[in-house]
């Protein structure tokens, strides 16, 4: 990696953020973003303080299916001691091809509340995990910032990650500035048709563009300390999906000309038929996985569009 994305280790900004004593009026935020709900894009309005549920089905509580040391994460979070991933229950998407759908579509898991899951984070943290990976945190980000108000007073000192789908809600984006070190969100679709049809949500790209800009206003491009591990910056996500090569050349191009040059992206092969889409006549057209030469050209419209830091963990295969 350019020595100029290398930088020395330090601590994570919530530690900043709570050293100047700026924890307690962002729960405060949260809870009253919560309490008419605008968590995320879709706006519910509903009362969660009360317990009531919009569209995602989480109520007060987030829901945490797993958090586990997970070793299958970009290179630069997993390392050598696997990245602190906490699952959480439900989504605000509706993908139909969607490979978690069994924890993402319901409210799946187990209710944690604030104590809870700061408990889980200094967990991991004890267990040697370089960083704290929050999975589909858009619909649970008010919650996620209770916990972290008392996760970091009682000693949490690692990276913390936000792993999203990028359908994320500035208000909320912005509640979490001062908290996130490291984003990667998962741009997913260029096309608002697209993304209604496979996602219920036509305003996905807009939001999408949106969030990533936020992102990276906040944490600027990724930087990675001596020893190969991130510490800070944005990570863009894109899943190569069939018949969407012209998307993912959109992607790209407005990631290097709108976003930076320097985004660091992780183009991922390892879409498969999940969900609604197996046996499907209305989603034949995504009932296979990427061929690899949808893959490579994945990499050369990235490429092409000037981007050139890639993680390499996952190599290109023939099917």
């Amino acid at each position: 990696m350019d020595s100029g994305f290398v930088v020395e280790r330090q601590d994570p900004v919530a530690v900043s953020t709570w050293r100047v004593g700026g924890l307690p009026a962002k729960v405060e935020a949260a809870r009253r973003e919560l309490s008419d709900c605008v968590a995320c894009p879709r706006d519910c309005g509903v009362d969660r303080l009360a317990d009531e549920e919009g569209i995602c089905h989480i109520g007060r509580w987030a829901r945490v299916t797993a958090a586990f040391a997970h070793g299958g994460e970009e290179d630069c979070l997993r390392g050598w001691r696997g990245s602190g991933t906490i699952f959480f229950g439900s989504c605000n998407l509706r993908c139909v091809f969607c490979q978690n759908w069994d924890i993402s579509q319901g409210p799946a898991g187990r209710e944690c509340t604030d104590e809870e899951l700061a408990a889980l984070m200094l967990d991991l943290q004890e267990a040697g995990c370089h960083n704290i990976n929050l999975v589909t945190p858009e619909h649970v980000a008010p919650q996620v910032v209770e916990a972290l108000a008392i996760a970091v007073p009682h000693g949490l000192r690692i990276p913390i990650v936000c792993n999203t789908s990028a359908y994320d809600a500035l208000v909320s984006l912005r509640l979490m500035d001062g908290l996130i070190d490291i984003y990667m969100p998962d741009f997913k679709f260029w096309e608002p048709e697209t993304a209604r049809r496979l996602a219920r949500a036509k305003d996905y790209p807009a939001v999408a563009r949106e969030a990533i800009k936020e992102m990276r206003t906040q944490v600027g491009d990724l930087v990675v300390a001596s020893d190969g591990l991130a510490v800070r910056g944005l990570l863009v996500r894109h899943l190569v999906m069939p018949g969407q090569t012209n998307e993912a050349a959109a992607i790209f191009n407005w990631l290097a000309d709108e976003v930076s040059p320097d985004t660091y992206v992780d183009i991922m092969a390892q879409y498969r038929p999940e969900h609604r889409v197996p046996g499907s006549e209305r989603y034949a057209d995504i009932g296979r996985r990427p061929s690899s030469h949808e893959i490579q050209a994945a990499y050369r419209a990235a490429t092409e569009a000037g981007l050139w830091r890639f993680d390499e963990r996952r190599p290109v295969r023939e099917f």
